[in-house]
């Protein structure tokens, strides 16, 4: 059973990490304790070696946004840690998908396959929510990490998110009204190369006010991972970005289709994948094969109603077919301990209202609870 402790800070960057450190200490100390293990299985690193590899990006976060720097080094401070333990779990992304992507296909590990995404926005001149939400799947020590995490800044706009303790930001909506869902990619360019890691710019779109300053701030450096971010706000607009490991060159828009925009764990744009001299080659379907029934299920939804509201994605959130590699993901039994996923929490945002609603595991068992926030 997924539970979730509601974690408050306020004030400068270092303040509000060693806030957050010290309030969801034994959180954040068990997602250390737990990624030591998921490291070893997926990269085969130790954690002195896993340690080192996470220092080679303190340089890169420092340059982008040096204020996410000392929320790091406040994070690590509250809970008693040092800051290369912190990083370490916000960079684990790098390091675990970067081992897969030089892994040849074949060889025994899947990665952790992670979430079924959408937004729902108005046509221009048309009534309506804009709806933003997803099911995050992820391994299942995260259950006993997960935190809602609610920010309070003068440097940038309230948000709230709801990620693993100890990381800067996952999914989330902010006062602005900017809502942010989140899926992971694999290319074969994901090779660790020390670049502006995932956590810390899924963070930065949190710090924008309008999807134009999010697809600024994911081609403001170098970035080290693949990832799909989608994007929507209030106003109406949306947009997804894929973005393999590079500069702005490697950033991949997709538009709403219907007013809708859906996507799993494998690129989408026209031409990703297709030419290597070009585009990095999309691993997702060797690495993350429940990617591709995941999204005909989503489109299938979209197909059979057009219907937009909170409801008929809290149904959509939890089909089960293709079980258990399904929307609604539930462990695997004959995978290896350390590679059974299931959804660990699923989040929807009403944009236009700045509501909140999480279901703390699978939807198909939790009941979704509107969070006490106030952005």
């Amino acid at each position: 059973m997924t539970s979730i402790q509601h974690v408050r800070v306020e004030g400068t960057s270092y303040h509000r990490g060693c806030q957050y450190g010290r309030q969801a200490a034994a959180r954040v100390r068990l997602s250390v304790q737990a990624y030591q293990q998921t490291f070893a299985h997926y990269a085969g690193l130790d954690w002195p070696a896993v340690r080192r590899e996470a220092l080679r990006f303190e340089a890169p976060i420092g340059e982008f946004r040096p204020a996410y720097l000392d929320e790091l080094r406040g994070i690590a401070d509250g809970a008693g840690l040092d800051l290369a333990d912190v990083l370490a779990i916000n960079v684990r992304t790098e390091v675990m998908y970067s081992a897969k992507a030089r892994q040849a296909p074949g060889t025994p590990t899947r990665l952790p396959a992670e979430c079924s995404a959408f937004a729902a926005v108005p046509a221009p001149g048309q009534q309506g929510l804009a709806i933003i939400g997803q099911n995050w799947d992820w391994l299942l020590h995260s259950a006993q990490t997960l935190v809602v995490l609610e920010v309070r800044q003068d440097d940038g706009p309230d948000f709230v998110t709801v990620v693993e303790a100890g990381l800067l930001a996952k999914t989330g909506m902010n006062a602005a009204g900017l809502g942010l869902v989140t899926n992971a990619l694999v290319t074969d360019a994901d090779v660790g190369e020390p670049g502006l890691p995932y956590h810390a710019l899924l963070r930065a779109v949190l710090d924008c006010a309008t999807v134009t300053e999010a697809l600024e701030a994911l081609q403001a450096g170098p970035r080290s991972s693949s990832a799909n971010y989608l994007v929507a706000h209030a106003s109406g607009s949306a947009l997804d970005i894929e973005a393999a490991p590079g500069d702005f060159t490697r950033l991949y828009p997709l538009f709403p289709e219907g007013g809708v925009l859906l996507h799993t764990n494998h690129f989408l744009a026209p031409g990703t994948g297709l030419a290597p001299d070009i585009a990095p080659v999309d691993l997702a379907l060797w690495a993350m094969p429940s990617s591709i029934v995941r999204l005909q299920r989503l489109r299938a939804a979209k197909t059979a109603s057009t219907a937009r509201t909170l409801d008929d994605f809290r149904i959509l959130l939890t089909d089960h077919a293709d079980h258990p590699h399904s929307i609604c993901a539930h462990p695997d039994p004959a995978d290896h301990p350390c590679e059974q996923t299931a959804t660990i929490a699923s989040v929807l945002m009403d944009l236009t209202g700045k509501h909140v609603w999480l279901a703390a595991g699978n939807p198909c068992q939790a009941p979704y609870e509107r969070l006490d926030i106030a952005l």
